[in-house]
């Protein structure tokens, strides 16, 4: 059996530990034969391809991004898309497809086996944590550590200088990052895109604690909105999956707390720091679980199925009720938080 892998959608740790543990398994234990595609949809659209076999896979667990290559490339709205896909597949002789992605590579992924019958088999993503059907995805703990570590580090020139810090992270719709980074990192204020916040609260909670002498720490994920204003958008363009460039969030609200505070405050947006360079061991360990478990899916001829975290179990499940809906934080959970805030 020849079995196609690719990597979709943005970098992120863990990345590598998948493909290993894909290849390892299906070639040790399997005698299957593997083809990576480069970036995305974008390799079996225009037929690009690199061998997989286990010397490409050595060294690859600690590094961080993907040897494959990745893109947001969608195929489903490129005019014949769909069949390019289809003969460049056949032309390689793949009898089966792994794809690893987010919401927006899996969903590609199930459209092509429920409307053209494509053996897909989907490992589930993102440092957002936001695919329905697992408790966790790759990526995101390493996310965590990283903001973390530098919310502890702003910490301290935040007090030398008597300065607000407003830590910019990722987090589009769902505000994981945030709310777990924050609450780790000790910030005074977590902001994320399910609870639309009140900027005079913010300010607010800014200002008690100058009152005792202690500098804040602001934790804004990218897509939260106050309660009278919408995203802040890079510029208007979309990519292929029809979503808006995000940023400016934390620049709005140092601006907006200077201004109504008079207190000095500075922004630092992490960025692509998040996701980049070496995954923690918890995302080795995920990402290693997950390719395993893939390539027993390809084996059992289970295809349209992801594999997930399911407490400590690793289980199948369409990969359509992982793209049906984005998990969002619980209200709970930010109640939680909010104990610390001000």
């Amino acid at each position: 059996m020849r079995v196609g892998v690719l990597t979709g959608g943005g970098d992120c740790p863990g990345l590598n530990a998948v493909i290993r543990g894909i290849v390892r398994k299906g070639v040790q234990e399997y005698g299957y034969d593997f083809t990576g595609f480069r970036d995305g949809w974008r390799g079996p659209l225009e037929g690009d391809t690199v061998r997989l076999d286990i010397p490409a896979v050595r060294g690859i667990l600690p590094r961080g991004g993907t040897i494959l290559g990745s893109s947001r490339t969608n195929p489903l709205k490129v005019e014949g898309g769909v069949r390019r896909v289809q003969e460049n597949l056949a032309a390689e002789g793949i009898d089966a497809l792994i794809a690893i992605g987010g919401e927006d590579t899996l969903g590609v992924a199930a459209a092509l086996h429920q409307e053209h019958g494509v053996k897909v088999v989907g490992v589930p993503k993102t440092i957002d944590n936001d695919l329905s059907a697992t408790d966790y995805t790759f990526g995101f703990d390493t996310a965590v550590n990283i903001a973390t570590e530098a919310i502890d580090r702003l910490h301290t020139t935040a007090e030398s200088h008597m300065r607000v810090l407003v830590v910019e992270v990722m987090g589009r719709h769902a505000g994981w990052i945030a709310l777990h980074s924050g609450l780790a990192g000790g910030a005074n204020v977590i902001l994320i895109p399910e609870q639309r916040f009140d900027l005079d609260q913010v300010c607010a909670w800014v200002e008690s604690r100058f009152k005792i002498r202690y500098a804040p720490i602001v934790v804004v994920a990218e897509g939260a909105m106050p309660k009278d204003g919408d995203m802040v958008l890079k510029d208007g363009t979309l990519d292929s999956f029809g979503h808006v460039r995000l940023s400016g969030i934390g620049e709005w609200l140092a601006n907006q707390i200077e201004k109504r505070t008079g207190k000095e405050a500075r922004t630092t947006v992490l960025g692509h720091v998040q996701r980049g360079g070496t995954p923690s061991a918890f995302d080795r360990w995920l990402a290693t679980r997950f390719g395993l478990h893939a390539v027993e899916a390809v084996r059992d001829g289970d295809f349209g199925k992801m594999v997930a975290l399911r407490s400590t179990e690793i289980v199948r499940v369409p990969i359509g009720d992982a793209t049906a809906r984005i998990k969002t934080v619980d209200p709970s959970l930010y109640e939680e938080a909010g104990v610390f805030f001000g």
